[in-house]
This record gives C-alpha cells, sequence and structure tokens, in this order.
C-alpha cells in the first residue's frame, strides 16, 4: 500500500492516507464509470419496457433489471470507495467486506425469487451467470477485503477480480433484458 502524507488546511497539521495500491487506481476509474454508463442504460432499458403490462414490468423488473442494476451499482460503489484516501486499511476493508456479505445475501434472495416467479431457466449453463458469477465476485469481495486488513498481496486482484466478475456478470443480465425487452414487445 502507499501512504501519502498531507496537510489539512491551513492549521498546519499533517496526515497520512492510505492510497490505493501502485497501479490499480486506473483499473478503478475505468470500473466505475463503466458501471456509471451501463446503470444509465438500464434507465433508458425501462422506458422503453413501459409500454408493457403491468404485471410484465414488475415480474422483469423483479426477474432481471433489479439483480442487474445492484451488480452495476457495486461495481460503482466499491471503485468509488476503494479510490478514496483512506487513513488506513480498516475502513475500506470494511465496506468491501459488508458490501460482499450484503451482495451475497442479496444473491441468495434474487435466485429465490427467480425460482418462486418461475423465471429459473431450465439450463444449468444459464445459473452459471446468474448465480454463481455474481456470487464467486461478491466472495472474492470478502477475501479481498480479509486480504486488504491482512496486508497480503493478493488482496487488490481479488478486489479487482470481484468487480470485473460483478461488471461481467450486470453486462451478461443487461443482454437478457434486451433479448426479453425484444421477446415481449412482440407480444404487446
Amino acid at each position: 500500500m502507499r501512504e501519502t502524507e498531507v496537510q489539512i488546511g491551513n492549521s498546519g497539521l499533517r496526515a497520512t492516507l492510505l492510497a490505493m495500491p501502485h497501479g490499480w487506481d486506473n483499473f478503478f476509474i475505468m470500473a466505475g464509470p463503466a458501471a456509471a454508463t451501463l446503470i444509465g442504460l438500464l434507465f433508458v432499458a425501462v422506458s422503453v419496457a413501459s409500454g408493457f403490462s403491468q404485471s410484465r414490468i414488475v415480474e422483469g423488473t423483479r426477474g432481471f433489471f433489479t439483480p442487474t442494476l445492484v451488480q452495476f451499482g457495486t461495481v460503482l460503489f466499491q471503485s468509488l470507495a476503494v479510490l478514496a484516501p483512506w487513513p488506513s486499511a480498516w475502513p475500506i476493508a470494511m465496506i468491501l467486506g459488508l458490501g460482499g456479505l450484503a451482495g451475497l445475501a442479496y444473491q441468495i434472495r434474487v435466485i429465490v425469487m427467480r425460482h418462486r416467479l418461475a423465471l429459473a431457466l431450465l439450463d444449468w449453463w444459464d445459473w452459471l451467470p446468474y448465480a454463481g458469477v455474481p456470487a464467486l465476485g461478491y466472495a472474492s469481495l470478502i477475501v479481498g477485503a480479509t486480504g486488504l486488513l491482512a496486508g497480503k498481496s493478493f488482496a487488490p486482484y481479488a478486489i479487482a477480480g470481484a468487480i470485473t466478475l460483478l461488471l461481467l456478470a450486470g453486462i451478461y443480465g443487461a443482454w437478457d433484458i434486451t433479448l426479453w425487452i425484444v421477446k415481449h414487445r412482440e407480444k404487446t
């Protein structure tokens, strides 16, 4: 980890801030805006789907839109959190770890909800991008946070891997949203 000493205002006080490991800032500077842009495109997709019947919109929102929005939102939030200069590894590790735990809990809820709403896909390989990849991303976030606290060199790789997995899962979800809109657009 790289530390930077900064002066606090005109008071003459100086503080040492923990910066993201050297070379990783560009990764997070790219991942955050990518997620933000894809969130904007999700809102465009919602407006396109607004012509559907109310029950179809609710079904699609619960099954596709919201989980994809959560994945993109996690990428955006975690990228912003990692880029902030923290006084130690403790706050960022807590943010990443709690984000990973909350994401795993939400992912379990999504799987149960999709099953209950009959949105479960029949093919086992379709479960990989919907359940496996996000769960692996959230677990990697927890591992990265733990490694960050312990000062392990694998921590930035685990965190970047989590961000990448969640971004890819969100892109897959956005693609399925597009297919879902096209499929149901013809029926209305």
